[in-house]
């Protein structure tokens, strides 16, 4: 008999019991995915449920939709936004091509220094550009009359959208298609030389083919971009009417909440859209670079390296132009009747119009959104790249960590004024609290973040965890000591990413603030409505100056980081 029973309990399975450590990491993760569900998912299904129904509160399923196809004003503004859209990324695509062609295939001169100009629009307000704009060419520009000897009556509308975007959307364009052009193999242009082959044909056979998936995620983001700005067009766009004003117009000009939420959703498409494209070109890419693959290094040309220095040299010098005047303006007493510098306009916004409170609450939001932010986002990323377990929670909390990409700003905020101001919902009492701001900001720039974090534990060895978990040391105090110290880079790097978009972001926090939790960005859009263009100018170089100041700080806090905890990597 006891045979028996041995026999049996042999045949049974062994349930090993789960650990505590492994419980507490479940807990971990669950609370992400808590966090990612109240502050995206719910906000995100609040919109659909709002454009099905009608000003009661009662279900029309698809009667708003039918009634803006046939409103032709709205069904214009959809136009207008592709069309514009569509412009800007044809302009914008071969100019940065170019000025990345310079910058990894000529020996030019001054490399850094003309990629650290172009960056310069990241750390200012897009609707900077438009301001700037206003003052070369607007009805008191400096340029009016040359312009209109070209044939362009005024800068305000499509004009002046579709150059400020430009300027705006570079930078972004330009990163990407640098990225793709880096990844080249020197091996195929020494054959194709040995072969006899032309500059031409090297061009069209070699360099853009290499360089195609760079040019279509480029050419995508680009679209989106302008398709989803809310400031530039707010600025300079006049009575031109795009989706993202429709929005901003019918939520808070005519509080038609159900016609808001349906623009909301076509904004949403072009970005889904691209989403999905992005994701489909980036399978199908193949390794541009393998094990035996020789880096691509230029050869002097004189002739071709001054060509490039120059035309490099006249987008750097575009791109000042744009922040001189701006810096100019701020300064000017009265513009353009006297153009003494004085203080006045700093003055003005600082402290007549109140924008020093709004200041100091988009340096708050900002350190809030660059600390919690980076905590919660790297936190997450290593609970699903480090634990294992609960793969179905894996799953989501994966999800939703990509779906922020395909979120506009101006999307999302309108999501949480439906979710978050419905008087039954628990979290009501967030809204219009700085928190909430926030809050919104870390979700808006979550996937970034996220992608960021994963690359850098991607290239940690699994085995520490194993050795961790062989020894019985819990999995946080091997995140303590050997995860953080060796991604501390990529830490640093998320921080700045947050904050510097925490300074300059409009469309995510439009519809969020009331005037005790006013941010600085929020203050330039409310300066410019007042005609106050000076002070809006000031107000804008001050952010410029302030995310300068921590894009320094945060590079100092990088190489002390690093002389601390990278020694290993150094011989």
């Amino acid at each position: 008999m006891s045979a028996v029973l041995s026999r049996s309990s042999a045949a049974r399975p062994v349930k090993l019991k789960q650990h505590w450590v492994d419980r507490l990491a479940h807990v971990f993760i669950a609370l992400i995915a808590l966090i990612l569900i109240a502050f995206l998912a719910a906000p995100l299904l609040s919109i659909l449920l709002q454009a099905l129904q009608g000003r009661e509160g009662e279900f029309v399923w698809f009667d708003n939709f039918v009634a803006y196809a046939k409103t032709p004003a709205l069904l214009g503004s959809l136009w207008n936004s592709v069309w514009v859209s569509g412009a800007v990324t044809l302009i914008v695509l071969p100019l940065a091509f170019t000025f990345a062609y310079a910058l990894t295939r000529s020996c030019m001169p001054f490399k850094a220094l003309f990629r650290g100009i172009t960056l310069i629009p990241l750390l200012a307000p897009s609707l900077l550009s438009a301001i700037s704009l206003i003052y070369w060419f607007g009805n008191q520009g400096v340029l009016k009359d040359w312009m209109q000897d070209v044939g362009i009556d005024q800068i305000y509308g499509a004009p002046g959208i579709v150059l400020a975007e430009c300027l705006a959307v570079f930078p972004h364009t330009l990163m990407i298609l640098v990225t793709a052009l880096s990844l080249s193999d020197a091996r195929l242009y020494e054959a194709a030389d040995a072969m006899g082959t032309t500059l031409r044909r090297k061009f069209f056979t070699i360099t853009l083919p290499g360089a195609k998936y760079g040019l279509i995620s480029a050419a995508l983001v680009t679209f989106t971009l302008v398709m989803t700005d809310f400031g530039i067009p707010k600025v300079i766009g006049g009575n031109f009417n795009v989706l993202a004003t429709d929005v901003f117009k019918l939520v808070i000009g005519q509080q038609n909440f159900s016609r808001g939420a349906v623009v909301a959703i076509l904004l949403l498409a072009p970005a889904i859209l691209t989403f999905g494209v992005d994701h489909y070109v980036s399978r199908r890419q193949t390794a541009m670079l393998t094990a035996r693959a020789v880096p691509y290094s230029p050869k002097a040309a004189p002739a071709y390296d001054r060509l490039m220095t120059l035309y490099c040299a006249i987008i750097a010098a575009l791109v000042l132009a744009m922040l001189g005047m701006a810096v100019f303006a701020s300064f000017a007493s009265f513009w353009p009747y006297n153009l003494t510098p004085s203080w006045r306009h700093y003055q003005l916004g600082l402290l007549d119009a109140e924008v020093g409170v709004a200041f100091f609450n988009s340096l708050k939001m900002a350190a809030g959104t660059a600390l919690f932010g980076t905590l919660l986002v790297f936190t997450g990323a290593y609970l699903l790249e480090k634990t294992k377990g609960m793969e179905t929670l894996h799953a989501l909390v994966r999800l939703l960590a990509m779906l922020p990409m395909a979120v506009p700003g101006l999307v999302l905020g309108l999501g949480y004024i439906f979710f978050f101001n419905a008087a039954d919902n628990p979290l009501n009492a967030l809204y219009h609290s700085l928190t909430l701001l926030t809050l919104c900001t870390i979700v808006h720039f979550y996937t970034t973040g996220h992608l960021t974090a994963v690359t850098a534990l991607k290239a940690l060895d699994g085995e520490f965890e194993a050795v961790s978990a062989s020894l019985k040391v819990p999995f946080y105090k091997t995140f303590w000591r050997v995860t953080l110290p060796v991604c501390a880079p990529a830490l640093i790097d998320m921080a700045r990413y947050f904050f510097i978009n925490a300074m300059t972001t409009i469309s995510a926090v439009v519809f969020l603030y009331s005037p005790e939790t006013k941010v600085a960005s929020i203050a330039i859009l409310n300066l410019d409505e007042a005609g106050e263009m000076g002070a809006a100018a000031a107000m804008a170089v001050l952010i410029a100056l302030s995310s300068s100041i921590a894009t320094l700080l945060f590079m100092a806090l990088a190489w002390w980081t690093n002389r601390r905890t990278q020694a290993w990597r150094g011989r």
